[in-house]
């Protein structure tokens, strides 16, 4: 499938057009109503152009049905779509492109969303059906389609949305599940029922029946050991209310179950891993906007880290498209140990400089016009903090410049940690631009 446009409007077309473009991906299409031009000529003529609430309702009822239908196929992607009046988004499985096609012109042209509606209901999964209450076998083929671990995978997922605990095993053929409700669920569930309308317990009182299908066993650990156990009991304690991770991550609303955080905490913590395309031959390695694009999308990565880390709004690495000279000639110092990078300098040359004794709260010394480099931001991984590494960047910053350590200019404001660098290296004052 290659990428093309629909447009709804008759000819000639224009900027006012409005238009649905497809773009295919590697599991699925997206498949997006462009009204931007419409919208606004509507809106500068004073009429209405916000899209009709059914009409939202019925694009996200797609939207939920199909990827849950491509995350049951395998996919892990994260989605994020736009439903307003400029955009229409929907993500759908490639056989299913031409009906989400109509569905948004039905809905877009004659304010028919039926075929809208008529779409979730069939990429709908019977989510309901397999997390019933009770111990059974679901074969593929006959319940389910994608392999068994990927469909236990996806059905854990949808349990846990659900507030369910699934007690599951993947087979060569088959997955057996046993959906049961944790009681603190059940509590919130019955006290909260403005948040839960038509929740109905059907698990806690499910008694399984005569000649119900009996899981095998496979080894390991003795079955039913939990079997007329009590409940365990919870108490309300004080605890710390920490929303932030030292990494610059939110250790609250982790919907992914920690990875992407993990995953960044990893990198934050030893650095990040060096891709093997790469061949150094040295420990430092001296990026600039001309550097083939490998080396300038990984200083990119790396930089991603400070600027989570501190909150930053931009990267500090940002030269990504075609190899251009910059005219104050902006490099990255990337050093590497044990597989990873471990340490950033990103730099430049300028010739606007003060003198600043280090001391919080002093005046700016005079203005100084020799052109320096100037450290724009400097990060280490935190194993490796507090170990010379940023003295060893900032010394080769200025040896590949020709001048020495204490002529090196820093970008205001200077951090903490970059003050404390500073007087390292710089006792008696530095200069800052």
């Amino acid at each position: 499938m290659t990428e093309r446009t629909v447009y709804l409007d008759p000819d000639p077309y224009d900027w006012r057009s409005r238009k649905i473009h497809i773009r295919p991906h590697r599991w699925y299409a997206k498949v997006r109503l462009d009204r931007d031009g419409y919208a606004d000529v509507r809106r500068r003529q004073g009429l209405d152009f916000e899209l009709p609430s059914a009409y939202a309702e019925a694009v996200n009822e797609a939207n939920s049905a199909a990827i849950d239908r491509i995350r049951y196929d395998g996919n892990s992607d994260t989605f994020v779509w736009s439903c307003g009046p400029e955009w229409v988004s929907l993500f759908v499985p490639f056989r299913h492109v031409e009906a989400a096609v109509e569905a948004l012109r039905a809905a877009e042209l004659n304010h028919d969303y039926g075929m809208l509606r008529a779409l979730a209901e069939r990429l709908a999964l019977p989510i309901d059906d397999w997390l019933a209450p009770g111990e059974r076998e679901l074969i593929r083929g006959v319940d389910f389609n994608p392999p068994p671990g990927v469909f236990l995978r996806f059905l854990r997922g949808k349990a846990k949305r659900y507030g369910m605990r699934l007690n599951g095993r993947a087979t060569a053929g088959s997955v057996w599940v046993r959906p049961t409700l944790p009681p603190v669920e059940k509590l919130l569930k019955e006290n909260l029922p403005e948040r839960y309308p038509g929740w109905v317990d059907r698990w806690s009182s499910h008694v399984e029946p005569d000649g119900a299908s009996v899981r095998p066993w496979v080894g390991g650990r003795d079955q039913g050991l939990s079997y007329g156990a009590t409940c365990v009991e919870f108490r309300d304690v004080a605890m710390p209310s920490h929303g932030a991770c030292s990494c610059g991550m939110s250790l609250r609303d982790l919907e992914d179950g920690g990875d992407e955080h993990t995953a960044h905490h990893t990198s934050w913590t030893l650095g990040v891993r060096a891709p093997k395309n790469l061949e150094w031959y040295s420990d430092l390695a001296v990026v600039t906007t001309q550097s083939p694009i490998a080396w300038r999308r990984l200083a990119n990565k790396v930089a991603r880290m400070p600027q989570k880390e501190e909150h930053y709004d931009f990267n500090s690495w940002t030269h990504l498209g075609e190899p251009e000279a910059t005219p104050d000639n902006v490099r990255a110092y990337l050093l590497k140990a044990n597989g990873y990078v471990i340490g950033y300098l990103a730099a430049h040359d300028t010739s606007e400089h003060r003198s600043w004794d280090l001391i919080d709260g002093s005046p700016d010394g005079d203005r100084d016009d020799t052109l320096r480099p100037r450290i724009s931001l400097i990060w280490v991984a935190d194993l490796y903090r507090r170990q010379g590494i940023g003295a060893t960047l900032v010394q080769a910053l200025a040896d590949d410049f020709g001048c020495q350590i204490t002529d090196v200019s820093w970008s205001t404001p200077v951090s903490n940690a970059g003050q404390r660098l500073a007087a390292r290296i710089s006792p008696l004052g530095i200069w800052i631009s």
